[in-house]
């Protein structure tokens, strides 16, 4: 396995990868090379055939400039917050809230027309609750950037305002690193390098501050399914001697064994929430660079399939929680075999 290079300080990403990505957008780059993305886009979008060179490039020169036109606005609310001292007020939170709208919007947009991309929220029911319920939303993990694509969903079409626990070598991004920052977010740090508060500590945090409408979005998987970690989450429930939930786990071909820890944190410290269940597929086949690189354009439909659990469902114990979530992840895999499309 290749190493995994060490997230670089605070200061680093703040005083020279920021400024670096908009100096690199605006600055750096001749006119000429944004004129060549913008015909490379066109080009790929106007003829048929796969133009996989065409497609790349103008997807990367697209978030490139994505990414600093966020910096540069995050930066304006930084200044008329006081220099950051009420960046974490509530006025301002909504402002960051819907700079991820737009931000999320603008990049499915483009991705829509692009790769061919069509998201479908198969009976959906967040919205008829009202925007006022706090919402514990439980997703399969599987396939590249299924993050943004739930994120988006929840945010653009359900009004939800995500509260998410992500891996921190996501702020390699320089436009995620500072946005997500100044909402409600944990990162945590997987593995070996692991420092600070694991998943379901920081979920805990995140769940007990829930309000209105705030959505916890939960990965119980902790990542997209490979044989690899199928095979050793496996061996972690018989090590524990939880055989039964070990054999469960062999059974399903579609999803990984969850970890129950963060779901089981989220209830207790938020038991007034809600609990959603997602399912989805479309991308799940995707796994590795040369996988995605085959699929382009992706010309994928990707449907998201939300469940709401009923409160008086929710067993009262540790133990019957944890099973509960196994026979929920087991209605889960079924769903994605009937719907996966081949």
């Amino acid at each position: 396995m290749s190493r995994v290079w060490s997230l670089p300080p605070l200061w680093v990403r703040r005083v020279v990868l920021a400024p670096l990505i908009v100096l690199l957008a605006f600055v750096w780059m001749p006119v000429a090379l944004w004129l060549g993305i913008v015909a490379a886009g066109v080009v790929a979008w106007a003829l048929p055939g796969k133009l996989r060179i065409l497609r790349v490039v103008f997807m990367v020169g697209l978030y490139l400039l994505w990414d600093a036109l966020a910096l540069v606005w995050m930066f304006i609310l930084w200044v008329a917050s006081g220099f950051g001292w009420a960046i974490h007020r509530d006025w301002f939170q909504r402002r960051h809230f819907r700079l991820m709208a737009a931000m999320l919007g603008s990049l499915f947009w483009a991705a829509k027309w692009l790769l061919r991309l069509e998201i479908v929220v198969d009976d959906a029911d967040l919205q008829p609750a009202g925007p006022t319920v706090p919402t514990i939303v439980v997703s399969r993990h599987g396939g590249p950037a299924d993050s943004f694509i739930i994120v988006n969903t929840l945010i653009n079409r359900f009004n939800r305002e995500p509260a998410i626990v992500m891996k921190d070598t996501l702020q390699w991004d320089p436009a995620i690193d500072v946005l997500l920052n100044r909402v409600p977010t944990r990162f945590v740090t997987t593995g070996r390098r692991r420092k600070g508060p694991g998943g379901a500590l920081a979920i805990g945090e995140l769940a007990a501050g829930l309000k209105d409408n705030d959505t916890l979005l939960i990965f119980p998987e902790g990542g997209n399914v490979t044989p690899r970690r199928r095979a050793r989450r496996i061996e972690q429930l018989r090590a524990k001697g939880q055989a039964d939930l070990a054999a469960r786990s062999e059974a399903m071909q579609h999803v990984m064994a969850p970890h129950a820890g963060g779901l089981l944190a989220a209830i207790e410290n938020a038991p007034q929430a809600r609990i959603v269940m997602m399912g989805h597929t479309g991308l799940d086949q995707l796994e590795t660079v040369g996988d995605i690189w085959q699929a382009l354009p992706v010309d994928k439909r990707i449907t998201l399939k939300m469940w709401t659990v009923p409160a008086d469902e929710v067993p009262a114990t540790l133990e019957e929680r944890e099973v509960w979530l196994f026979d929920w992840w087991e209605r889960i895999d079924r769903w994605i075999g009937e719907n996966r499309t081949a």
